[in-house]
């Protein structure tokens, strides 16, 4: 009997929430919500941001009608940003989300958060990335220092093997066909160890001595 294979899965997803200027206050409650709707938060910042900042996080908004009230509404206090995390994080928490319209979503999803929290179309409470590649930039933009570990797909994912994967593999191959060793897969096991590229490299710098 033949057994098919699963396709390879992301099951801890990360996703990025913001809560908005004017409903910042409510952050005990909103992140009581996060956490029983089965959210790990990895991390949290309070901050202010400039109309600038504003600016560059919602750039993909730039020329829009309301790109300037937009930046003046998200710079106008403190928010909150979040990394969640948990299985299918980015569409769950737009579920969560509901409408980007609050006064649509109260008509529709009046569950939602933004029906909850939301005042109108502008002022809707609470952000959520709208895709994987938006969660990695925004992510980024919110916590600079953070370690964002994106799985490379389709085109990306043929880049990094044709820089990184595949020359150091064929050189590998090559001397293995050179040298023709009894246990060629540990023979190449080996090799790859001893030449990988990515390595960490350590600097061996003599340490100068105190004065006694």
């Amino acid at each position: 009997m033949e057994l098919s294979m699963l396709p390879p899965q992301i099951y801890v997803e990360k996703t990025l929430a913001i809560i908005k200027p004017d409903i910042a206050d409510k952050e005990e409650e909103i992140q009581d919500i996060i956490l029983r709707s089965g959210f790990t938060i990895v991390q949290r910042r309070k901050l202010h941001l400039s109309p600038e900042h504003c600016s560059n996080f919602y750039v993909e908004q730039y020329g829009k009608m309301f790109f300037p009230n937009l930046t003046a509404y998200m710079s106008s206090g403190p928010l909150v940003a979040m990394i969640l995390a948990r299985h299918k994080a980015i569409s769950y928490w737009k579920e969560l989300l509901g409408p980007s319209n609050s006064l649509v979503a109260k008509e529709t999803h009046p569950d939602s958060l933004r029906a909850i929290y939301g005042t109108d179309e502008l002022r809707n409470a609470l952000h959520g990335s709208n895709d994987f590649a938006a969660a990695e930039r925004e992510i980024r933009f919110m916590f600079p220092a953070v370690i964002v570990e994106p799985i490379p797909v389709g085109q990306a994912a043929k880049d990094y093997l044709n820089l990184y994967v595949t020359p150091t593999l064929l050189k590998g191959l090559t001397e293995l066909c050179k040298q023709k060793p009894a246990d060629p897969f540990i023979w190449l096991a080996d090799w790859l160890l001893k030449n990988n590229p990515n390595k960490p490299k350590l600097c061996h710098h003599p340490i100068p001595e105190e004065p006694h």
